[in-house]
């Protein structure tokens, strides 16, 4: 079984700054593309960015310049380092990681997501 567990949510006032991170674990061949999406309330989940195996990257439009992301694939982690924060940015964010498992399937999971709430 495959999970992944985000952390690092919270509480920021605009202009701040927060980390979050997402730990893939389970029976795990190869982990591809991880990423984070976002989804705030009355609007559709969202991209935030992502990165491939070989650190290779993508970032939705709102975000460039502010938020930077990472991984470390010895952890299985990505990271999300969010800067200049403004109330645009709240939302539940989710991680997503396009896993090889050991049972030879590709497939894309999803983590429980964390709120991230900026206030003015």
């Amino acid at each position: 079984q495959v999970q992944l567990v985000e952390s690092g949510g919270g509480l920021v006032q605009t202009g701040g700054s927060l980390r979050l991170s997402c730990v893939v674990s389970g029976r795990i061949f190869r982990v591809n593309v991880m990423g984070w999406y976002r989804q705030a309330p009355g609007k559709q989940r969202e991209l935030v960015a992502d990165i491939a195996s070989r650190g290779s990257t993508n970032y939705g439009d709102s975000v460039k310049g502010r938020f930077t992301i990472s991984r470390d694939n010895a952890k299985n982690t990505v990271y999300l380092q969010m800067n200049s924060l403004n109330s645009e940015d709240t939302a539940v964010y989710y991680c997503k990681a396009n896993i090889w498992n050991s049972r030879g399937i590709v497939d894309d999971y999803w983590g429980q997501g964390t709120q991230v709430t900026v206030s003015s």
